[in-house]
């Protein structure tokens, strides 16, 4: 008798809807740079956004002696990683906590605490990767001072400054009003000034 996953009607309805995904039917990808920087994942939920949703999980894989992504804290996504196999350090804050097989991270946004997994051990670390895909995320980099501004698709640093910092003696708005051919600029009402 066929198991539930060589049932014909389960695999023909997994590949039809995507919903349902083996983690080795996943493609396995590799992102590293230089020593220290990545290893390898596998998006578990490629239907989740197509479809609407925002929330993702990755399998991911870490070589001895690396890690995966930089010290960063988001503003709007929470973040759990679910520790598979290996050892790894969990960098939270100010706190360093080994993690191995069982353990769940929260990692909620909004705290201010930044976090970062590595592994310093002689066994991979694998680990689920939980967490939501929201469009206009900010992240923070504590350690070079970066920002990631999703829906602008950038990361820089930021560098403060006044508010009209920059900003003419003559506003650009009266050139162009100046400008415009007669009739374009009328249809004013005298509203109240913007709140930004």
């Amino acid at each position: 008798m066929p198991s539930p996953r060589e049932n014909a009607y389960s695999r023909g309805m997994s590949e039809s809807t995507g919903i349902i995904l083996n983690v080795e039917a996943a493609p396995l990808i590799e992102d590293t740079i230089g020593e220290r920087w990545g290893g390898k994942y596998r998006v578990l939920t490629p239907a989740m956004r197509p479809s609407g949703g925002s929330l993702g999980v990755n399998w991911i894989c870490i070589p001895p002696g690396r890690t995966a992504v930089p010290f960063h804290a988001h503003q709007l996504e929470d973040e759990v990683f679910f520790v598979l196999s290996g050892r790894g350090i969990l960098r939270y804050g100010d706190e360093l906590r080994e993690v191995g097989p069982g353990d769940c991270i929260s990692c909620p946004a909004r705290t201010g605490k930044a976090h970062q997994l590595a592994n310093p051990f002689a066994e991979e670390l694998v680990y689920l990767a939980i967490g939501g895909h929201e469009p206009d995320e900010v992240c923070t980099y504590p350690d070079t001072g970066k920002v990631m501004v999703r829906s602008l698709q950038t990361v820089g640093r930021l560098e403060g400054t006044p508010y009209m910092d920059g900003e003419p003696d003559e506003p650009r708005i009266f050139d162009l009003i100046d400008k415009a051919p007669d009739g374009e600029s009328s249809g004013t009402s005298g509203g109240s000034p913007s709140a930004d």
